[in-house]
């Protein structure tokens, strides 16, 4: 049991996602209930958060890894900041570009670890990167207060400047993480890079 528990958590991380992300448009889209779908919503994104944590510590505790949970666990975690961020863009709290700037670097990324896995390397999260995911869950924690109107980010001018300093602070660490990835991994694409000019 203890083996296929943080597994089982990613799985219920990815299914409490899209019941936060039915609720969240029956509240914004359709207003059903809205105020009292809204605090559930945010809940359930703040509870799936929480998962993530709990599935790594125990599957570091336990010493306990599997392709599977090596596939499905960064998936998990793309899931619930595509969602989370895509209903907060749709409620006004995030800027639309911030979500692209967000998602653009997940992807190539991605697409760096798979070309590593291709070659045999295990490209894992570093200093800047686990920065950079502190950061981008406190900027979704914040925006989806807002979202649930528990606080207003725009409310006061000491309030919007710590905002202003939470999404700059996001932006330049999921810059510098992303590059940080590719300047310590471009051995894995510069012979592509030569192949294709030669």
């Amino acid at each position: 049991m203890i083996k296929t528990l943080p597994n089982i958590l990613t799985l219920t991380r990815i299914a409490m996602i899209m019941v936060c992300l039915l609720l969240a448009t029956l509240a914004q889209d359709y207003k059903v209930a809205s105020e009292s779908m809204r605090v559930i919503a945010y809940l359930l994104a703040f509870l799936a958060g929480l998962t993530d944590i709990l599935d790594g510590y125990l599957a570091r505790k336990f010493n306990v890894t599997s392709d599977f949970g090596a596939l499905i666990d960064p998936l998990a975690d793309k899931i619930f900041v595509v969602t989370v961020s895509l209903v907060l863009v749709a409620g006004g709290q995030l800027p639309a570009w911030v979500v692209a700037l967000i998602l653009c670097r997940e992807f190539m990324v991605t697409g760096l670890r798979t070309l590593g896995a291709k070659k045999g390397k295990v490209i894992s999260a570093d200093r800047l990167g686990k920065i950079k995911t502190l950061l981008q869950m406190i900027m979704l924690l914040a925006a989806g207060a807002d979202w649930v109107k528990w606080i207003n980010l725009k409310g006061s001018p000491t309030m919007k400047t710590l905002w202003l300093i939470c999404i700059s602070g996001v932006v330049i660490f999921t810059v510098l993480s992303g590059l940080s990835y590719f300047i310590k991994n471009r051995h894995l694409y510069m012979d592509m890079v030569k192949n294709t000019n030669g």
